[in-house]
């Protein structure tokens, strides 16, 4: 991809002449993540907002960091692999302008520090409470410094039945509730349709029911004891959300981690991006009543995960990304039964894609159903295979290499059709490209350190993780205090900016077509609910 990094200094000097001033923050661009980071007055933080959308920056994330008596803000844009981490500090008044109205991707992320830390943005298109649940009173602020990692728990949690959604009006339309509760062991997320027969109007989502404190619970802990939480941010991501977190920490602390285990990690990420589009190809098939194919997708995963246990000692490789680089090594026979494994996984697949590709009446389920234009997708900023599928073309891996990803080369996979049957065929296409490079990091591979010595970080360091997760971008931030212990982490799955998706993508569908829809997106329901 070619890389056109002249924007940062002409935003910069249209912000100049329009006097908003810029305060540069420690070095930018000091490393191969293109970082700049900016610090703004906090009356300008729509405008700037403004002006990223005109220089076609992508917003990528947003939280806020109480340090002391004051609060920080922050807003992560992107463009061309560059990243621009923008911040601004308020102190007699927790209000600023709000970037939701500018960039939808915003929204939820700015109702979650509004419920959290007690930050108002003015102008918010949405200031309906987000996160806040019955648990916590309505002037409780439980990111704030002063309020308990366990709370003020009630005897009995009042149930959160006012939750003002949108009502439908209109002469034959209806609502249907779905969820919290759902059937099996998908996690709760609840799902409010306005119809009119069959037709889906408006979908609205309700989300975080698995609230686990996050990052609450993060304040405090050593290095490796965040390493451990952040696999546990969302099960099926412990290799993408753990490598996010450690890269940040590595960053602060000056660390680099041994070429042989970024190589690993490499090996471990394709691998978890693998054994996922397998079970989500699967999924979909079931819930358009293809049970053959369901069964084998859902084989080949079971195998893969077998050799998971096998080689690194956990199904979903819980806790094998360590701070400084790698618990477990790759032995010379390990890596010899992945490349058999590969040929055997590359011939069943072409196999079982074929019978997908001749059923018709897959076909007519998954063609031209859930539709998301690339118009909607760049709008929502659509991550992973949701914007892939829709002409969405950003990659870190590629944008923004970082090892092992700048030692070989890779294409990355992108669709025009915005169907269901798009976002299976980036999947499919994204297993071939993950066999491929983990191919060429066995071949790599050479005898030496997995794990480098960890320095202990000056106080107040800080440092940004962004990796290319098996569903899209994940973000990282993370600041230590004074004694190598965690003071503020923030994690960004990609479903935060890809749920909202979902509700786009439903519209003009009839809703027995909205679990496949659903399951084509395949949001983290426990990576959205810190």
């Amino acid at each position: 991809m070619k890389h056109d990094l002249t924007w940062p200094e002409e935003l910069r000097q249209q912000l100049a002449a329009d006097a908003i001033y810029v305060v540069v923050v420690g070095d930018e661009n000091k490393d191969a993540d293109n970082i700049y980071s900016w610090q703004i007055a906090d009356e300008h933080w729509q405008r700037i907002a403004e002006y990223a959308i005109e220089h076609k920056l992508r917003w990528s994330a947003g939280w806020a960091e109480q340090k002391a008596v004051t609060f920080w803000v922050f807003a992560l844009f992107e463009r061309q692999g560059a990243y621009l981490l923008v911040r601004t500090l308020l102190q007699q008044s927790l209000e600023l302008p709000s970037q939701a109205c500018i960039y939808a991707a915003a929204n939820r992320s700015e109702r979650h520090t509004q419920d959290m830390f007690g930050v108002k943005f003015l102008g918010h298109p949405d200031n309906r409470r987000w996160t806040r649940h019955q648990a916590w009173d309505k002037h409780s602020y439980p990111l704030r410094k002063d309020f308990p990692v366990n709370g003020h728990p009630q005897a009995i949690t009042p149930p959160d039945t006012d939750y003002p959604f949108i009502k439908s009006h209109g002469a034959g339309t209806y609502e249907i509730p779905v969820g919290p509760v759902h059937a099996g062991i998908i996690e709760p997320g609840h799902f409010r349709f306005q119809a009119v027969g069959e037709l889906i109007l408006n979908l609205e989502e309700r989300l975080g029911y698995v609230h686990k404190g996050i990052e609450k619970i993060a304040e405090g802990r050593t290095p490796k004891s965040l390493a451990c939480l952040a696999g546990r941010i969302s099960g099926d991501t412990t290799i993408g959300h753990t490598w996010a977190a450690c890269k940040a920490m590595e960053q602060a602390a000056g660390v680099e981690i041994p070429p042989r285990a970024a190589l690993i990690r490499g090996i471990l990420a394709e691998r978890e991006r693998v054994a996922n589009h397998l079970g989500d190809i699967g999924a979909i098939c079931n819930d358009v009543a293809f049970v053959f194919a369901q069964m084998q997708f859902t084989r080949l995963k079971e195998l893969w995960l077998r050799t998971h246990a096998k080689t690194f000692g956990h199904r979903l490789l819980m806790d094998c990304v360590i701070p400084g680089g790698v618990k477990t090594d790759l032995s010379m026979q390990a890596g010899e039964t992945i490349k058999r494994e590969i040929i055997q996984f590359r011939k069943e697949l072409s196999e079982v894609i074929t019978a997908l590709d001749l059923n018709s009446s897959l076909e007519d389920r998954i063609y031209t159903a859930g539709f998301l234009s690339e118009s909607t997708a760049a709008a929502f900023g659509a991550l992973g295979y949701v914007g892939r599928a829709s002409g969405q073309a950003s990659d870190v891996r590629r944008d923004t290499a970082y090892a092992p990803y700048d030692r070989v080369t890779m294409k990355v996979v992108v669709e025009t059709q915005g169907d269901i049957a798009s976002r299976i065929w980036v999947r499919y296409k994204e297993i071939n490209a993950a066999f491929k490079l983990i191919e060429q990091f066995l071949a790599l591979l050479e005898p030496g350190e997995i794990v480098a010595e960890w320095q202990n970080p000056a106080a107040d360091a800080e440092g940004l993780g962004i990796v290319e997760g098996w569903r899209g971008e994940i973000v990282s931030y993370v600041r230590f205090a004074a004694d190598n212990s965690i003071s503020r982490f923030y994690p960004r799955d990609p479903s935060l900016v890809n749920w909202p998706a979902l509700e786009k993508l439903v519209l003009d569908n009839i809703v027995p077509d909205f679990p496949v829809c659903n399951k084509s997106l395949n949001g983290s329901y426990s990576g959205n609910d810190l």
